[in-house]
């Protein structure tokens, strides 16, 4: 399983019926992804200071049509990279997620010592049900 960081609000504008693609795609032409032992210092690194709710996308790469390569990091200008620590490469995935290979939707707890692992992961169509129901 590969992983991807985004704000819930974000994700829920930019879903499409059958996939995703982050708003700043056509800029760097992939999505950052993560492998397990990085989410949580990704997240930590670039949105600790952020008050929006984070959600991560356990998504299948295997079941992805658009192409991954696992790569080195890319960070982001002035970004601190303690995630650098975690792991040398990252996958990258060189075209939209297909809703089809997100096996779950977990929300990212915050913490006063950063961010901790979702407690569970939910169905895609069940997420996007309920937050639909949530901010009508």
């Amino acid at each position: 399983m590969i992983y991807h960081i985004v704000k819930e609000k974000d994700y829920l504008h930019l879903i499409k019926r059958d996939s995703y693609v982050p708003s700043n795609f056509d800029d760097i032409g992939f999505v950052h992804c993560s492998l397990e032992a990085s989410v949580i210092s990704v997240a930590n690194d670039y949105y600790l200071s952020g008050e929006e709710r984070l959600l991560l996308l356990k998504i299948d790469r295997l079941k992805l049509k658009s192409l991954t390569k696992f790569e080195p990091a890319v960070p982001e200008r002035g970004a601190v990279s303690k995630h650098l620590d975690t792991s040398s490469i990252f996958p990258h995935v060189y075209g939209p997620i297909d809703n089809s290979a997100v096996e779950g939707i977990g929300v990212l707890l915050k913490e006063n010592s950063g961010y901790r692992w979702p407690t569970k992961f939910f169905p895609l169509a069940e997420y996007i049900a309920n937050a639909v129901k949530d901010n009508a």
